[in-house]
């Protein structure tokens, strides 16, 4: 039977419901929420590596033991954005998939201030953007700019075709492409050698995004577009590092861009954009037992993904679409709308899950669930299986 809330349930789901109308297209934080006077135990919404945040926390104490060390990085400025691009060029993390130089890295507070930032300077005129998708590359147009969907089918999966977005491409010349490697919400992928022959054959496409925000869980060989920006000078590639290290609170990215970009977007500002928290993570990056460390957190959150896929795609009432990121699209099939879905496993296990009834070419109700710690994700299916089977 559909899930059916209680007059309590709904009145916090109309309580959510203005929360997020404040939050626009994005979900509201479990701070937010803490606030509406609702408790989250386990936050299956946002998406991150929790076994990185571990890591990272570890790491966190032991260097800043010292309370002088602390009230450094709170007292301090940091280093400008172009000495913290020097600390990412250098990682062994980035090999294979950097500029010449550091003079082609853009260090952003978070991938959404990196994607606001290129597309309000560098696009003019129109932007096509593949749906259902990241909502900022929607948003963050600028004002007069025409934005163009290119849909993907609900038939195929909301698989993307390179082919048919090319099509639509050299049909509409727009100025700006997106293309988001895995996909979110439904972690859809394509293998570097694909994604290449499209960036070839958009030469003409004055700028050509690729985010890769959710590369680190397509496999266990990290591939990124990021080398081709040398002899592709419209390329501008993406990463945000909150999911796959799990400190989306340190908001920290970074994007792969030519040199001549790069100088522009600093001229506009962005000279302390990254606090000293985000400069203690970067050096992190240059530590080789925080990086063998890391790889381990990396391929443990592929192998519990994969494992999440196999049992929740068993559950009846549910459709599961196939992802290479470190999340679900779910499609419910037996009634139950999304949003009170949400609610109901909020409300009485302290789950949070995202509706997305907001997600522009997505008709139907659907949900999109993260992969956590193993652990949570056993939870998880306890629960869905109580609350739709019962």
């Amino acid at each position: 039977m559909p899930v059916s809330l209680t007059l309590k349930e709904q009145r916090i789901l109309r309580c959510w419901s203005e929360v997020k109308a404040k939050s626009k297209s994005h979900s509201p934080s479990p701070a937010m929420l803490t606030k509406a006077g609702v408790t989250i135990r386990h936050d299956f919404c946002y998406l991150s590596n929790p076994h990185a945040t571990e890591l990272f926390l570890k790491y966190f104490r032991k260097d800043l033991k010292d309370r002088e060390k602390v009230r450094s990085l709170v007292e301090h400025y940091p280093s400008q954005n172009l000495a913290l691009a020097e600390k990412l060029f250098t990682s062994p993390l980035l090999k294979g998939a950097l500029p010449p130089s550091a003079r082609g890295l853009f260090v952003g507070n978070g991938a959404t201030e990196i994607i606001q930032a290129v597309l309000q300077h560098f696009t003019k005129r129109k932007i096509l953007v593949s749906v259902p998708t990241f909502s900022p590359y929607l948003e963050f147009a600028p004002k007069g700019v025409r934005v163009s969907h290119h849909q993907l089918r609900k038939e195929a999966n909301f698989a993307l075709d390179l082919d048919e977005l090319v099509r639509q491409v050299k049909k509409e010349k727009p100025d700006t492409v997106v293309i988001i490697n895995p996909n979110n919400p439904e972690g859809g992928y394509h293998f570097a050698k694909n994604v290449h022959s499209v960036v070839k054959r958009l030469k003409e496409v004055e700028t050509l995004i690729v985010d890769e925000s959710f590369a680190h869980f397509a496999g266990a060989k990290i591939e990124s577009a990021a080398p081709w920006v040398n002899t592709h000078q419209n390329l501008v590639v993406i990463k945000s590092m909150s999911k796959d290290f799990g400190i989306a609170g340190v908001r920290l990215g970074y994007a792969v861009m030519s040199e001549k970009r790069v100088s522009a977007l600093l001229q506009k500002g962005y000279l302390w954009n990254v606090s000293g928290f985000g400069e203690y993570f970067l050096d992190l990056l240059n530590r080789k037992d925080f990086l063998q460390e890391y790889e381990k957190t990396r391929l443990r959150a592929i192998r519990e993904r994969d494992a999440f896929y196999s049992t929740l795609s068993k559950v009846k009432g549910l459709h599961v679409y196939g992802s290479k990121g470190n999340f679900f699209l779910v499609e419910l099939l037996d009634g139950t709308k999304a949003d009170d879905l949400m609610t109901a496993l909020l409300v009485r296990h302290g789950i949070y899950i995202r509706p997305c009834g907001d997600k522009v070419g997505l008709n139907g109700e659907f949900v999109r669930i993260a992969s956590r710690k193993g652990s949570e994700n056993r939870k998880l299916m306890r629960v869905l299986k109580k609350e739709l089977l019962s």
